[in-house]
């Protein structure tokens, strides 16, 4: 019998955060963004649940774009961090990839790479966010470099929010785009994530970048839950009691013993740890499900299990299934209790936890 521990990634409820994302976009293409093996539900798995759904995909990674191209992948794929070297062009032309150019480095090697095939391209503008992106006393050189190569099929300006799900909003990002810009007539303009996608309306001819909303976690999990805005959970990561026993008062649980039971209570021990990716630095009270019923974490993560208490479900025993995030429990609650994002939790679901998909 395997390890009592798996993923499972519901495909209707990815297309139905699909839709969600496309109503907010008020007609404008979508970008579906899948970096990080579409934030650790498997890039393949996303692919084949959205299939033509999908305008276009989003990633860095080159190998993860080639993957999609050799699955099927027919959609245009936009490469955020544009390629890494010169080396790389041959193939964006062949598997006809798009590139998100933000710097004066990938512009010499564009212009004067010799390709098969020219390539549309998309030129990050930096408004705020100070990352990547050419700055606006940047932006008329590099436009006129692009407009004069042969090897530039189009091109579609590009800024990032900074904190879209924030206080400062996109007000002062925007203004500052429409002032770089003002002079260069009617533009293609991709900006909005799902923070800003959410919250702000778009421009039937602007392409939006949609990312966490599709995997089921709020934007704002400080002020919306995702239930509030409609999302549904993608992935549950669930487990199952393999121990149950009794503590007396005074007992101490898991290494160093940071909790101390004040009374006698049960606990349950389960089979989940940090590496299989859940947050070792959550602690005691970070919620988790037993027989469907909350209740909470106790004592420091293990790397193979951690500890809940059972007081509340005293009828829980060995092979008795637990939830550590997802279906019947947000994960932003759980990376709200662990002082991180939901985001992390998802990335770091480790190769070893076995993965199912529901239809």
């Amino acid at each position: 019998m395997s390890r009592p521990i798996s993923a499972t990634i519901d495909h209707s409820a990815l297309r139905h955060n699909d839709a969600v994302a496309r109503r907010h976009a008020c007609g404008a293409p979508i970008w579906t963004v899948v970096k990080a093996d579409a934030y650790g539900h498997g890039l393949l798995r996303v692919a084949r649940a959205l299939g033509a759904t999908a305008d276009g995909y989003a990633l860095i990674e080159l190998e993860g774009a080639l993957a999609l191209r050799h699955a099927g992948c027919r959609q245009p794929i936009l490469m955020l961090e544009g390629f890494y070297g010169a080396e790389e062009l041959p193939l964006f032309a062949q598997h006809r990839l798009t590139p998100v150019l933000h710097c004066a480095e990938q512009l010499r090697a564009l212009a004067s790479a010799a390709l098969a095939n020219p390539l549309p391209v998309y030129l990050k503008l930096n408004t705020g966010m100070n990352r990547l992106g050419f700055n606006a006393d940047e932006l008329p050189a590099a436009l006129d470099l692009l407009r004069r190569s042969p090897q530039v099929a189009g091109i579609t300006l590009m800024t990032h929010f900074a904190d879209a799900d924030g206080e400062r909003g996109v007000a002062q990002q925007q203004a500052s785009l429409a002032m770089i810009v003002a002079d260069l007539g009617e533009q293609v303009i991709s900006a909005a994530n799902s923070a800003a996608l959410i919250g702000h309306p778009q421009s039937p001819r602007n392409w939006a970048r949609p990312g966490i909303m599709l995997y089921g976690a709020s934007p704002f999990p400080e002020q919306q839950s995702a239930a509030a805005l409609d999302l549904r959970p993608v992935m549950t990561l669930a487990a199952e009691l393999i121990g149950v026993r009794e503590l007396v008062a005074g007992d101490r649980v898991g290494y160093g013993g940071v909790f101390t039971a004040e009374r006698p209570m049960p606990i349950g021990i389960v089979a989940c740890g940090y590496a299989d990716g859940y947050p070792r630095h959550a602690g005691t009270g970070t919620p988790v499900l037993v027989e469907g019923r909350r209740t909470r974490l106790l004592g420091r993560v293990s790397m193979d299990k951690l500890c809940v208490d059972l007081s509340a479900v005293p009828e829980a025993r060995r092979g008795s299934p637990v939830v550590l995030w997802g279906e019947g429990l947000p994960a932003d609650e759980v990376a709200t209790a662990a002082g991180t994002v939901a985001y992390e939790l998802f990335c770091a679901l480790a190769p070893r936890v076995p993965v199912s998909e529901r239809p």
